[in-house]
This record gives C-alpha cells, sequence and structure tokens, in this order.
C-alpha cells in the first residue's frame, strides 16, 4: 500500500494540522510516512498545503507532482490540483465558496459539506477534521483510533479537553462522506 496525498486550501483552514495529524496517525500503524508543507510567507489567509505519503514500503522521494488523493479547501486549490491527481485517484473537496466545482471523469469527485457541518457543530476550528473523517471514510487508510492518538501527540496538553469535539467531527466527517 502507498498513498501520495495533497491537501491544500488557505493558510488557517488547518490544512497543515491536518497532514500533520494523518502523518502521525500512519506512524501510530508503523506505516512509513512522509509529511511535506508548503505555505507562503503571509501563512494566514495565504494559500498552504501539504504532502503525505503513507506506505508500507520505504519512500524514495517525499517530492511529488501527482497524486492519488487531494483534499482540496478552495477554487485555487481546485484550479492548481484537480489536473494533479492521477487517473482513478479521488478528490475530495468543500463546494462552500467554490464557483467552477472539479470536472474531470476520470477520478472519483467527493463533494464534502464541511464548512456546514462546522456551523452546525458551532466550531470553526472542526472544519479540518470533518474532512479528515471523510478522507478516512473515503480512502480508509488508517483507522480512527490512529487518528486520535495522532491528534493527542500534535495537540497541546492545554488543549487535550478538545480531544472528545475533534473525534465527533471526525465521524461526523466520515457521515458527510458519500461513496457512490
Amino acid at each position: 500500500m502507498k498513498e501520495e496525498i495533497i491537501i491544500a486550501g488557505f493558510g488557517g483552514q488547518g490544512v497543515l494540522s491536518m497532514g500533520k495529524i494523518l502523518a502521525y496517525a500512519g506512524l501510530m500503524d508503523d506505516l512509513e510516512v512522509t509529511w511535506m508543507p508548503s505555505y507562503g510567507p503571509e501563512q494566514r489567509g495565504g494559500t498552504a498545503n501539504v504532502t503525505v505519503i503513507l506506505s508500507d514500503s520505504p519512500i524514495s522521494s517525499p517530492v511529488l507532482d501527482s497524486y492519488d488523493t487531494a483534499v482540496l479547501l478552495n477554487q485555487q486549490s481546485i484550479d492548481k490540483f484537480e489536473s494533479k491527481v492521477k487517473p482513478g485517484g479521488t478528490l475530495i473537496y468543500d463546494p462552500y465558496g467554490v464557483h467552477t466545482p472539479p470536472t474531470r471523469t476520470d477520478i472519483s469527485i467527493v463533494p464534502v459539506q464541511a464548512m456546514e457541518a462546522s456551523f452546525e457543530m458551532a466550531s470553526a476550528k472542526t472544519y479540518n477534521m470533518l474532512l479528515l473523517g471523510a478522507l478516512l471514510k473515503i480512502r480508509g487508510l488508517v483507522p480512527v483510533e490512529s487518528v486520535m492518538k495522532g491528534l493527542k501527540k500534535t495537540l497541546p496538553e492545554r488543549h487535550h479537553h478538545l480531544l472528545p469535539q475533534n473525534e465527533a467531527a471526525i465521524l461526523r466527517g466520515m457521515e458527510l462522506a458519500r461513496t457512490e
């Protein structure tokens, strides 16, 4: 198994955190992992993306120009990365604020109403966990238990009281992910 993933959006949407949590979850499952963030100097509000590779064998390079799975959180990311999803791959996106949805027919395109769900949960900070839940449901990369261990590892201890809310968001994201 080898999964090459790009997660992209605006700084402040939790893009880098989502990738880091996924990478830690892979480590918890004894997978080979790379995590390579990329963001502009403005960080919050600018563009950000992270490449994560999960594999059961050694990874030769963290540098990719095509992906098995893309989680794209804004129009600019769709414009930039839709064409870089490998044929037969998966593109997950939140339609909120997207004026031109993805159109490729050789990949699986999964819209996930994560922003709407974060409003329903009354917490914008659950946005990235909703999308991570959708990714887990669709691709089955690592179990939720490993993600929770990774989340506990990446969250400062003063925020551990938020773990149940994040787990609820991951599970809600799994419900939102419709696989047809």
